[in-house]
């Protein structure tokens, strides 16, 4: 367990030392209520699109399941006949220049793999940058919108926003309610208090924290060819080796617990960057990852790794109040 899995480790399930980092999550505090108090009293230097924009982020460091639901609320905005569009920091990619507009042929290591997975998946005009305003325009620049996506970016308050969507892991959930360093958050918990939606991801029910909102498995995919096959190509019982370079690599380990298989975990850090000989584990078994990993390593794959594919299947309640805030927001569309 390196440093950063031993961090996280504690602020889910607590540690005595974590009490030492208070006059720093003081510190980090004041600074992102500050931010905050700009934004809201109209002193920040902020943009705001000329179309309606729906931030999708969370208040935790580490994964919560905003792909899957940026990838959701895609398909869902498509099939009522939205032109959508999206734009993300970018995280780790080098791109020749900013903003970058991503396309399916890029690398991840080009243009980030989340990045990278959203355009290969659904084709939607992307562009990345650290600064989201400025993403937003080059978007715009080019295409004629009617709704954008901010992949992250709650507390990128320089870019107004219209809907903000906010996902928790159920089973972590906000770990020792600390900011940072001494706990996972990124703002103080009673943030969640001001966004329009909290979704849940995990959970099968709505609840008083928020939206119950699922990862439903739906095929096998080969990382080298593309092939898609059902998830009984592996026979319960099927021992696998299963990587997972995201925010909670435990997520997935159970998720192929739950399909039967009996998975090797080998956890690497949020947006790792893989070998073909950092792949290569003893005995010689499929190898199963995330959709993620999967867009980092098709140069290099063996025939038997596979991606395990996945939707996110928000509650009917949800559906229901965010067709009503589309109403809202693009009255003429409706």
């Amino acid at each position: 367990m390196d440093f950063s899995d031993r961090l996280l480790d504690a602020w889910y399930k607590g540690h005595p030392a974590l009490a030492l980092l208070g006059p720093l999550e003081s510190l980090y505090r004041r600074v992102a209520e500050r931010k905050r108090a700009a934004f809201l009293a109209g002193q920040a230097d902020t943009y705001r699109p000329p179309v309606p924009l729906v931030v999708v982020g969370n208040i935790t460091v580490g994964g919560t399941g905003k792909t899957p639901l940026i990838l959701w609320l895609i398909e869902h905005c498509r099939a009522r006949g939205l032109r959508v569009g999206v734009v993300s920091r970018g995280y780790g990619a080098k791109p020749p220049q900013l903003p970058w507009r991503v396309t399916a042929e890029q690398g991840a290591e080009q243009v980030g793999d989340e990045p990278l997975l959203i355009v290969q998946r659904s084709g939607v005009p992307l562009v990345i940058d650290p600064d989201r305003s400025r993403a937003v325009r080059a978007l715009l620049e080019v295409d004629k919108l009617d709704l954008i996506l901010s992949d992250d970016g709650l507390q990128h308050y320089r870019l107004a926003r219209d809907l903000e969507l906010v996902l928790i892991d159920a089973a972590r959930g906000l770990g020792n309610r600390r900011c940072l360093p001494a706990g996972p958050l990124r703002e103080p918990a009673e943030r969640l208090q001001s966004v329009d939606a909290v979704l849940c991801n995990g959970a099968a029910f709505d609840s008083n924290d928020g939206y119950g909102m699922q990862l439903r498995p739906t095929a096998l995919v080969n990382v080298r060819s593309g092939d898609r096959v059902g998830l009984g190509h592996f026979l319960p019982e099927q021992a696998v080796h299963a990587v997972a370079g995201i925010g909670n690599p435990q997520r997935f380990f159970k998720t192929l617990e739950a399909l039967n298989w009996r998975p090797i975990p080998h956890a690497f850090a949020d947006h790792a960057v893989y070998s073909a000989e950092a792949l290569n584990f003893t005995p010689h078994l499929p190898l199963l990852m995330t959709e993620k990993d999967a867009v980092k390593c098709r140069a290099f794959a063996a025939a038997d790794w596979w991606y395990l594919a996945v939707d996110a299947v928000p509650s009917e309640a949800f559906v229901a109040w965010f067709d009503v805030q589309l109403a809202r927001l693009l009255p003429n569309r409706f």
